[in-house]
């Protein structure tokens, strides 16, 4: 296949165009700095230049991009580019999509669609009301134009994507590895998590599947928070027995704090309907196999 990749220098997007490529597709990746590499192409979303020759005869756009939920504090100007950096480019790919005839567009979005609470959910439900419900629902719903153009749209409602190097491991690990870590808050609220592998399986697996709609990318196995953080202690054969209160989360991450103190039950409906095996199902396989 050939594929067109928006997100391409963040975080999932570096190993997704190394997985794309090693399987043998051609990824075409659209980057906003000075191009360095072959298949490299500038664009700018907030400025109606894009090349559509591009995108005319690509078998799929795939679109990972958006600022960083807990990159900082949530300020308003923060929020505000939060919710931008998703619907803005969305639109404009989507559009594109639908004017170029592109026939897939696989788009991102996040479990924060959901509700937080212990009830197991799955694509059916409604999106959650509050900052990350509203902002996942503009952000699938900035995909209309490929839809309504015809194309097959796949929405990845994405959880915690586990790896050596993924924002949640690289934070948490020196803390856990000197036998100070410990759960948040409660420890009750559910974490949403996925491996890396796993997440890179599922969208190769999408591409070549007749899915349309949203998917939740996440591990078949729920998880609390308690449970997260002692499986990451016994990983690095640590004790986990410390609490961070979640006042002094409040206090360091503002109202981003939430995306720790709450979480959501969510199950994998989608992938397991249409036969998709998980390398890593438990949390136990999937630290073992990102730590080691």
């Amino acid at each position: 296949m050939r594929i067109v990749l928006a997100g391409a220098s963040g975080f999932l997007g570096r190993h997704l165009a190394k997985k794309l490529t090693a399987d043998g597709h051609r990824v075409d990746r659209l980057v906003r700095r000075e191009p360095v590499g072959d298949h490299e192409y500038p664009w700018d979303p907030y400025v109606p230049s894009l090349d559509l020759s591009l995108f005319e005869g690509a078998d799929a756009v795939v679109n990972v991009g958006g600022a960083g939920v807990a990159d900082k504090r949530w300020s308003p100007a923060y929020k505000k580019l939060i919710r931008r950096s998703r619907v803005v480019p969305t639109t404009v790919l989507a559009e594109t999509v639908a004017e170029t005839g592109v026939p897939l567009l696989v788009n991102a979005s996040a479990i924060g669609w959901y509700e937080r609470g212990s009830t197991l959910v799955d694509e059916s439900e409604p999106h959650a009301s509050g900052f990350l419900g509203e902002t996942c629902a503009a952000w699938e719903r900035s995909t209309e134009a490929a839809s309504q153009a015809g194309a097959r749209v796949v929405r990845l409602r994405t959880a915690h994507v586990l790896s050596a190097d993924s924002v949640m491991i690289k934070r948490l690990l020196p803390v856990f590895k000197l036998g100070i870590g410990g759960k948040f808050g409660s420890g009750r609220q559910y974490f949403p998590w996925i491996s890396l592998p796993d997440w890179l399986g599922a969208l190769g697996f999408l591409l070549d599947s007749k899915v349309d709609g949203p998917v939740n990318m996440i591990a078949p196995t729920p998880i609390t928070n308690a449970e997260f953080t002692r499986a990451l202690g016994k990983a690095v054969r640590r004790p986990a027995v410390f609490t961070v209160p979640g006042f002094a989360l409040r206090v360091a991450a503002g109202e981003a704090a939430q995306e720790l103190l709450s979480g959501s039950k969510v199950k994998p409906k989608v992938l397991q309907d249409n036969g998709y095996e998980f390398q890593h199902p438990t949390i136990d396989e999937c630290l073992k196999a990102v730590l080691k």
